[in-house]
């Protein structure tokens, strides 16, 4: 009996990968935000108190009222956040236990401001990704589908799949 070589099979077709939103990538557990309006909101406040302070001379009665309105801003912000940001933003927001100097109050409204931008970075960066693992998925079905037009016959080729 002469030696041959095994006949090339041609693989297996596999079955495309479903786009699952499960398995897409997502934030870090814990990292989640319940109200992302509600947090924009108050972060457009925010700014927009940031730079209030930053044109107008305050006095005592205002840098009080804003020091409210400043830790108000930061209890509505907690309740957006999961507790895993809630931790960070305790950490870097320190209460105001008198009426704050304007210095006092433009670096902790500024402090916030850049913590919520940071934030807001992340936010976009993990929008970005999940965007690209569904594009590399969808390419990865497009590559495994079936090709267009006839193969192997004979004649003339129509140009699509059904044609």
């Amino acid at each position: 009996m002469p030696d041959r070589e095994p006949e090339p099979q041609e693989p297996e077709p596999q079955e495309p990968e479903i786009l699952d939103p499960r398995r897409a990538p997502r934030p870090e557990a814990g990292e989640m935000i319940e109200h992302p309006s509600k947090l924009l909101r108050i972060a457009s406040m925010i700014r927009e108190l940031l730079e209030e302070v930053r044109r107008s001379s305050l006095d005592e009665a205002g840098r009080q009222r804003l020091r409210e309105i400043h830790e108000r801003a930061l209890g509505e912000l907690k309740g957006t956040l999961s507790e895993d940001l809630q931790r960070e933003l305790s950490t870097l927001a320190i209460p105001m236990d008198r009426t704050p100097s304007e210095s006092e109050l433009r670096v902790a409204q500024a402090q916030l401001v850049g913590w919520l931008e940071g934030l807001f970075q992340g936010i976009q960066a993990a929008l970005w990704a999940q965007q690209m693992h569904a594009r590399a998925q969808f390419e990865e079905m497009r590559r495994r589908a079936l090709p267009s037009g006839p193969q192997g016959r004979e004649g003339p080729k129509s140009p699509g799949q059904y044609l």
